[in-house]
């Protein structure tokens, strides 16, 4: 089956979280067999900070964010057999909803597939006139990014056919252990751009645990910290690329989560940085949100905190030993439970299923 997928972007992780997402879910789905075309548009100057060039399991289409090549990109949807929408695009994400739904072929499977389901949520909480309620009758599928059962009841009440959540995970080809590195040797770390729901989190649970804690190294890696006030003991090294990641989680005592406050609300969302993380048998403190326990056990797999003192205590308490325990043990459960591998294998049942049932309907 050929997937035209519509996304922020699968070459550049700059200002796009989603990016390992979508580089571990569609390069499974390409060794199963699905042709894939990405349309990603040049925006954000993420072109300027690609990490990858583009793959062999994918076609990737990059346009000028014009309204002639929107134009031009929405009409390839209806050669695709499987057409995905992705939420946060960032440039004339409106338009292409409602366009490549309109452009695709009837029998095509149509997928709204939501990296970011709180916000989104939200959106259509306050505005009644939003694209996507006049779309939801013509999806056959939301994906979601996470969210659990919270978010598929939502989804599921604004009229969604089907909602189903499709959680990140390990692609251990790209994540996994390497030596450490002196540029990001420290007590604890942590990688995230800044973010207005963000932000007063990672003063509560990074910048309060490095005060607390003067005579312990912290490092912080993200765009948008440069002109944030911080500890002394806190180094910022801007951007990190994502083949750096490994060395990152590798590198310090401990890494450290912050959700965002709509995913820490909602729960069930753990994020890319878990995943690489503990692929790369990193000692994980994460602050605490409903869900964590479908993917790390507290105290044997990962730590986690309920507040910045918290963070600190763990902080002190930790040995490289009980880190190396941690990490190990939370390698070992997300090898067997949460790859790309498993995730693809779910998606494509999916999709197969979904294809059938419409080629069933078309025929009678």
């Amino acid at each position: 089956m050929k997937i035209a997928f519509y996304g922020s972007s699968l070459l550049s992780s700059y200002w796009n979280g989603a990016a390992t997402y979508y580089r571990g879910m569609l390069s499974d789905l390409a060794r199963r067999g699905y042709s894939i075309t990405f349309y990603e548009p040049d925006a954000f100057d993420r072109q300027k900070h690609r990490d990858i060039e583009p793959p062999e399991w994918a076609e990737v289409k990059v346009y000028p964010a014009t309204e002639e090549a929107l134009r031009a990109v929405i009409a390839e949807a209806a050669r695709a057999d499987v057409v995905v929408k992705a939420s946060g695009v960032g440039v004339f994400d409106n338009e292409l909803l409602e366009g490549v739904v309109a452009a695709s072929r009837p029998e095509a499977v149509r997928i709204f597939w939501d990296v970011d389901a709180p916000a989104t949520l939200s959106e259509l909480r306050e505005s009644p006139d939003h694209p996507l309620h006049r779309t939801m009758p013509a999806l056959d599928l939301v994906l979601t990014y996470g969210g659990g059962p919270p978010v598929v009841e939502a989804y599921e009440g604004f009229g969604a056919r089907r909602c189903m959540p499709i959680y990140n995970a390990l692609d251990p080809s790209t994540h996994h252990p390497v030596p450490a590195d002196e540029r990001f040797k420290a007590d604890l770390s942590f990688l995230g751009n800044r973010l207005p729901d963000r932000e007063a989190r990672v003063e509560h649970f990074f910048l309060e645990p490095a005060a607390r804690l003067p005579n312990r190294s912290f490092l912080i890696g993200g765009n948008g910290w440069e002109t944030k006030g911080m500890p002394a003991n806190v180094r910022h090294i801007g951007h990190v690329y994502t083949r750096d990641h490994n060395a990152f989680n590798t590198s310090p005592l401990a890494v450290l989560n912050i959700a965002r406050d709509s995913m820490a609300t909602t729960g069930f969302s753990p994020a890319t940085r878990v995943f690489e993380a503990a692929g790369a048998g990193a000692c994980l403190i994460t602050d605490a949100w409903v869900g964590l326990e479908l993917f790390l056990k507290e105290g044997e797999e990962v730590l986690v905190a309920r507040d910045g003192k918290d963070v600190a205590d763990h902080v002190e308490a930790l040995t490289p030993a009980r880190a190396k325990a941690i990490g190990d043990a939370a390698r070992e459960r997300i090898l067997k439970e949460h790859t790309y591998a498993r995730r693809g294998a779910e998606v494509d049942a999916i999709l197969r299923q979904q294809a059938s049932q419409k080629q069933e309907r078309s025929v009678a």
